[in-house]
Order: C-alpha cells, then sequence, then structure tokens
C-alpha cells in the first residue's frame, strides 16, 4: 500500500508498541473477522446467484405468470 491514511500509520504505531503475543492475539482476531466477513460475502453472492437462476428459469417463469394471471381475475372480482 503506498499511500497510507494517517489513522493507518498509527495504528501501525500502536500494534509496534504491543507485546509479541499481543500482536499475535490481534493477529488471530483479525483473521477471525476477515474470514467472517469472507463467508458473508460468498453466501451473499451464492443467494444472488441461485436468484437469478430462478428468474432465468422458464418453470418459474411459467409459474408466476400463471400467478399474475390469478391476481388479475381475484383483482377484476374484486371491482367487480
Amino acid at each position: 500500500m503506498e499511500s497510507m491514511s494517517n489513522k493507518l500509520l498509527e495504528i501501525e504505531q500502536a500494534i509496534n508498541s504491543l507485546s509479541l503475543d499481543e500482536q499475535k492475539w490481534l493477529l488471530n482476531r483479525l483473521t477471525e473477522k476477515i474470514k467472517q466477513k469472507l463467508t458473508q460475502i460468498i453466501a451473499e453472492s451464492n443467494i444472488d446467484n441461485q436468484i437469478e437462476l430462478m428468474a432465468n428459469n422458464p418453470d418459474i417463469q411459467r409459474e408466476i405468470g400463471l400467478i399474475n394471471q390469478e391476481l388479475i381475475i381475484t383483482e377484476m372480482d374484486i371491482i367487480a
């Protein structure tokens, strides 16, 4: 990273002042947080992919069309 913000430089200095055990603990914490975030991103991406596949599925499109027709009929019954 070529250009670090002042905040990052402060964090780096604070880390340098920690003991080796504290640095290892911090590294483990950061690693776990990053793994959790990546898992969340992957899960959200998989859901988006599944929704896209479903939206492009002809059977599902046909079913949505039938549901829409039923809704139109129901709306007409309510209006009449």
